[in-house]
This record gives structure tokens, sequence and C-alpha cells, in this order.
């Protein structure tokens, strides 16, 4: 049986439609508003006055019109509120703090030991640069704090098998050194809000970001949602197998896509042809990428195979528009190999899905993770119609 919607119920819809189409086109007028949101004028009128009466909205200047009165224009107050986006990578945990439009007003990097990959630390280094953060930016009033995680979250534990994490309770240790609300997700899907918002996929309904570093995973955008699975656990792009009995992959299998494409598997490979690799990782990839000898370019080219086979299997599964390619180790691969990447999905996905898809880079950078990461109490805020959540409701 359906609940019937209430006034309340409607009155908080129409808020939302508003507070969507001024957070996410251009500066709009109250009769832009109408035309886009579908309300009427008396509608957006009463909606506007009670977004601009909680200080969400403010003017941002005037426009003609045609013979009348200039028309006022609105937009959402990016001082309305803070938020926090945090990429809990397995090199650095990175935090940063953005007005309520994610311009970024702080931020902060806590370097990780990668075979030291605790819970605890990891908690001990998002609750410093929390703490960092807030006291540089000198915001007070935050929304909400959003954290990108190697893993699938499902009901506030972390599971992530490739850095021994099981059901692991990050929300609850994080719950003892902060009240903010805490919103966590998988660090592929929070890429995936982030340019299917602000990047690459903005205007398109059905996109796969992938995302490459030290692992693999990848965000799905179907039908303009991102798809989570039964369990928050869709997207681990780089646990399919691209080669039965292949090279063994840190999450206990073997032949898995992370195994020949991840950053790891690709520094192991020039490592085994190069003695002078540099020891941290990103270094060594950005000497392999710059390196012009032949033995450089012959694991490129592999990796340009085995990630063109990936991404076909992409285009085969989900028969997106896009297929965008983002994380620090696919933008560093991506300027040097993406042509190739091209050519190999061409070779292995059907023809008329890889005709419809294009294959790009992210536009937002290497650290779009935590930027992502953001979007989420923003997301949760403009669903609800700018109402705030008061205290945390996901700790198990």
């Amino acid at each position: 049986m359906h609940r019937k919607l209430t006034v309340r119920d409607l009155r908080a819809g129409n808020r939302a439609r508003v507070l969507r189409a001024l957070y996410f086109d251009r500066p709009r007028s109250r009769q832009e508003l109408a035309g886009t949101t579908g309300l009427s004028q008396a509608s957006v009128s009463n909606v506007v006055g009670e977004l601009i009466s909680d200080g969400l909205v403010v003017e941002a200047g005037q426009v003609e019109s045609d013979g009348g009165r200039p028309r006022v224009l609105l937009r959402v107050n990016p001082a309305f509120a803070a938020v926090v986006g945090v990429d809990v990578g397995e090199t650095h945990v990175l935090v940063e703090v953005f007005d309520l439009t994610l311009r970024r007003l702080a931020e902060a990097t806590l370097p990780m030991e990668p075979d030291a990959y605790s819970v605890d630390e990891v908690a001990r280094r998002v609750l410093d640069g929390l703490d960092r953060c807030l006291r540089e930016s000198g915001v007070g009033d935050v929304l909400g704090v959003g954290i990108g995680v190697p893993g699938a979250v499902e009901h506030g534990l972390v599971h992530a098998q490739t850095v021994g994490w099981r059901g692991v309770a990050l929300e609850r240790l994080l719950r003892d050194g902060t009240d903010l609300p805490l919103f966590l997700d998988n660090g592929a899907n929070t890429l995936g809000q982030a340019e299917a918002w602000f990047g690459a996929g903005r205007g398109t309904a059905d996109a796969v970001i992938a995302l490459i570093g030290s692992g693999v995973g990848a965000g799905v955008i179907a039908g303009g949602v991102l798809y989570r699975g039964s369990s928050g656990g869709a997207g681990e792009w780089g646990h399919t197998t691209v080669a039965l009995d292949g090279r063994p992959c840190r999450c206990g299998a073997r032949g898995c896509l992370e195994a020949y494409i991840g950053a790891s598997g690709v520094v192991d490979r020039y490592r085994a042809v190069r003695s002078d690799v540099p020891a941290e990782q990103e270094a060594a990839l950005a000497a392999l990428v710059a390196d012009r000898s032949p033995v450089a370019a012959e694991v490129l080219a592999e990796t340009a195979r085995y990630a063109g086979l990936g991404i076909a299997n992409l285009i085969n599964l989900f028969n997106p528009s896009r297929v965008i390619v983002g994380g620090w180790a696919g933008l560093l691969l991506g300027a040097r190999i993406l042509d190739d990447v091209r050519a190999e999905a061409a070779h292995h996905a059907l023809h008329r899905p890889f005709e419809q898809a294009s294959i790009t880079l992210c536009e937002l950078g290497p650290e779009s993770v935590a930027l992502g990461a953001a979007t989420l109490p923003v997301a949760e805020f403009l669903a609800v119609g700018g109402v705030r959540r008061k205290t945390a409701t996901r700790v198990p």
C-alpha cells in the first residue's frame, strides 16, 4: 500500500526541484525556474521565499527582461554551510573542505604506509586531517563529511579484501572523534559522481567511470543513477578475470584485471625489466610513462592491451555512452596510451555498443575522489529540499 503524500511531502519535493535547478545550472530568475521545474509561478515564489529566509538562496544580480522590470537572478548561497570530502587512498588520506557549491577552502594530505594499512591508522588520519582543515578554513557550520573508501560499504561496515578489511567498523571509529554526519561510499563511486556532476560525465545518463590507481574499480551510472548492487559491492571491475590462472592479485585470486593495469602491477613489471626505477610508486609510474626505451614501450603496450580488454567488457556489459578513465594512475597512463586502449577496446567490444561509446579521460584531475565524496552530503541535502541531518544515522 502506497503512503499518501502530505502537504509537507509536496513542499519538500518542490524545494528539492528548485534547489537542484539552482545548484546545477547558472543563476536563474523566478520566471526561468518556473519553466525549468514545471512549477507554477506562485509555487516558485513561495519556495524561493522560504529558501531565501533559510539563507540557502541569495540574489545574484539582475537581468533585463522584455519590456518590464529587470528580473532578479538567484543562486545557491555558497556560504550556507561547508562540506568535507575524504579520499582514503592506499598511499595517503586526503581531506578537503569545500563551500556548499564545492569550491575548495582547505586541504590536508596525510601519507599512509601501504604495508601497514590498519583501520585504526586510517581513522586517526581522517580525524587529524579533518581537524587541520576545519581550523585552517575557519568554517563553523559543516553539512557533513563524505568519505571515499576502497571496497564496498554495507550498513556502515567496509569490506575491502585487497587491504585486508573484512567488515571493519570505520564509521564507528570515526564517530569517537566527531559528531558530524558521516557518509561512506566506495571511492570509484564518489569519483563517478564528481565526474557526473561537474566533469566528463555531465550531460549523459549512462556512463562508466574507470578508477585506476594502486587498485582498480569502476562507478556505473545507469539511467542517471549510480548503480551500487544489492549490498554496495557493484563496480569491482578490477577483480574481473582477464586471464585464467594468470598473475596473482592482492585479493587472493589469479588473473584479475587489477594485476595487469593497477599501478602496483604495472610498476612491478617495469621493475622486472629495469633496475633504476624510483622506489615510490607514483614516481615509478611517471618514469615509465616518460621512458621512450623499447622495454618501457613493451610494458605500456601490454598495459594498453589489458586496459582495452577491460573497457571492452564494460562496454559489452553496460552499453554506456561514455567510458571515463580516471584515478592518478589512469590519468598518467592515459596521457601516453589512451589511443592504444581505444584501439584494443574496438577489437574486443561488440561493434554497435562500441560505436555508441566514447572513451575519454576524467576532467577533474587525480584527486577527484575527495571532491566526489563531498558530493555525498550535498546530494542528500538537495534530495530532501535543503533539510539538515542533525545526527548520524548510519552507525550500525
